[in-house]
């Protein structure tokens, strides 16, 4: 019998980072997306802890009960990477397999991308890896959808980071059901785009219920997470955002390079992501970005939140994956 989860910080990279914890074994590390954190994977730890896998998940740069640096580039591709790094040596450990959700996704396959001496395999799941295109993502995404784009819209210094702030309870709820595969909105999904005038709470209508995947209680877990921010709960995940195409800039001179350690994905056929301009492509031809793909999973009727909606079907393949792998050294 496993031990139950476990939650203690840990000094990396010159933060603080919370952690959550489980089991014994080869070290697995779970990155999540936004707005959520640790505990988005609360179906993953049982079942990979007594599988016999050391199973770590922080709440990320910024989020939950993680520190959340002031400045802006703080929170550069080469930073969340570097975290990532630093807490796989804090754990006492050489390797790790990197699991990562929503923008944990890019987080994950850019650390196996620049430290395959570390990473023994990486999975990604929503967000495959993406080539670097000839100009900056943020370029290319609004001239196709506009400033009204999420991820243009969150540009902006304060402006989300209020509206989301208002009431963090309220967003977990509208976000969680309205991207999900339960969702009429995602049938067939479609970028999220806020129209000039219209708040971002504005596009999420408030869900006539909860999916059977979703409980009250998760969402007041979610916001608790958030709590110690106060008027700023969601601002260290929007700087996330915030260096976009900073990061395109930094990530020049790995142009072309493959990820060249075993990997998998997994994403739901009604996840936003899919939408994006171009993402089709990418997804159909992942191989020639990660060459060593295992097996590339498309989850009918699911959504954006692949691990929460379905935990059954993700478990299944991150086991199979990871038995795939040689010995962690």
């Amino acid at each position: 019998m496993t031990s139950a989860v476990e939650h203690s910080t840990v000094e990396v990279n010159g933060i603080r980072l919370h952690i959550a914890e489980q089991g014994r074994g080869p070290l697995v590390l779970l990155l999540h997306g936004f707005p959520e954190s640790w505990y988005s994977w609360r179906h993953q730890f049982g079942p990979l802890a007594e599988a016999g896998y050391r199973v770590v998940a922080p709440d990320q740069r910024g989020y939950g009960r993680s520190e959340q640096p002031e400045a802006i580039d703080a929170y550069s591709i080469f930073h969340l990477t570097g975290d990532v790094i630093a807490l796989i040596h804090a754990l006492g450990e050489e390797s790790a397999v990197v699991v990562g959700h929503d923008w944990g996704a890019p987080v994950a396959w850019h650390t196996a991308l620049f430290r395959p001496d570390v990473v023994r395999g990486v999975v990604g799941l929503s967000v495959p890896p993406v080539p670097r295109g000839p100009v900056p993502p943020l370029t290319a995404l609004g001239s196709v959808l506009g400033d009204g784009f999420y991820q243009i819209y969150f540009q902006e210094p304060g402006r989300a980071d209020a509206e989301l702030a208002a009431d963090p309870a309220a967003v977990f709820r509208r976000l969680l059901v309205g991207a999900s595969g339960d969702s009429p909105v995602t049938d067939p999904p479609r970028p999220w785009v806020i129209a000039k005038g219209e708040s971002l709470l504005g596009t999420m209508p408030e869900p006539d219920g909860l999916p059977g995947w979703l409980t009250e209680d998760d969402i007041a877990a979610f916001a608790r997470e958030y709590a110690n921010h106060g008027d700023h709960a969601f601002t260290g995940g929007l700087n996330w955002y915030r260096n976009i195409d900073r990061n395109w800039e930094l990530t020049a001179p790995f142009q072309s390079r493959a990820i060249d350690v075993p990997a998998l994905y997994m994403a739901g056929d009604r996840d936003v992501v899919r939408s994006f301009p171009g993402m089709d492509q990418v997804i159909a031809n992942i191989e020639h970005l990660a060459p060593k793909l295992h097996r590339s999973v498309t989850l009918p009727g699911c959504g954006h939140w692949t691990q929460q909606e379905r935990p059954d079907e993700v478990n299944a393949a991150l086991l199979d994956f990871l038995g795939t792998l040689p010995a962690a050294k």
